[in-house]
């Protein structure tokens, strides 16, 4: 099954590497549209994704999971239709993708989610659930902390947007980021502000839908 998978990404990465340029995609919401740009950084990442957005995997699916000041979740298959106060967020497509962790959690970074260190050591990423960072800006001391703690070495750009645009660097070298919001980043805002039940499920669903721009 291991085997099976890893060819299965390597073909879509395959597909795809012919085509230059970034890749663009729209996540609609009644909220508004936010427009990702998705990292050449991460082929496999990248790959798989445009391959479940141009399948319309993720139409009508909900943003299942939303933490104000941390980020926004989405992409679990099960959400689609599910009732209220149904648990979500254990769902996927039947496969993961290997880690291609480096890029940092910035505010309007996407990236995937996955399952703890106890039963993923190897950090792989679940086949279709999402996160957007929300996040809040940084002092200098937490950032310094930080790269200490887990060996990061961030230059004077990457600082600058931690600390005036914010994000989630306690998530960094954990979790594959692989794009990032570059218009729409108040949608997020919207998003994360809405009320939520026990378990961060907003109390009124939020669909989404999302298409490839190029």
């Amino acid at each position: 099954m291991k085997v099976r998978n890893f060819f299965f990404l390597l073909i879509i990465t395959l597909m795809w590497s012919c085509n230059k340029g970034p890749k663009t995609a729209i996540i609609e919401t009644e909220f508004g549209d936010m427009k990702i740009e998705l990292y050449d950084s991460t082929p496999l990442h990248r790959d798989n994704f445009i391959k479940l957005v141009n399948a319309g995997f993720y139409d009508d699916l909900l943003f299942h999971r939303v933490i104000k000041g941390f980020m926004i979740q989405g992409g679990d298959p099960n959400s689609k239709g599910a009732a209220p106060g149904v648990s979500l967020g254990a769902g996927g497509p039947g496969y993961q993708i290997p880690a291609e962790i480096g890029s940092p959690h910035f505010k309007g970074v996407l990236a995937a989610a996955r399952t703890g260190d106890g039963q993923n050591p190897e950090k792989k990423s679940s086949g279709s659930q999402f996160y957007i960072v929300q996040g809040a800006p940084q002092e200098g001391m937490i950032l310094d902390n930080i790269a200490t703690n887990k060996n990061i070495k961030y230059n004077d750009t990457q600082r600058k947007r931690y600390m005036e645009l914010g994000g989630t660097p306690q998530l960094d070298m954990d979790y594959t980021a692989f794009g990032e919001v570059i218009e729409g980043l108040d949608v997020i805002d919207k998003i994360a502000d809405v009320e939520t039940a026990p378990g961060a499920r907003p109390m009124k669903d939020i669909k989404m839908k999302i298409r490839m721009l190029n």
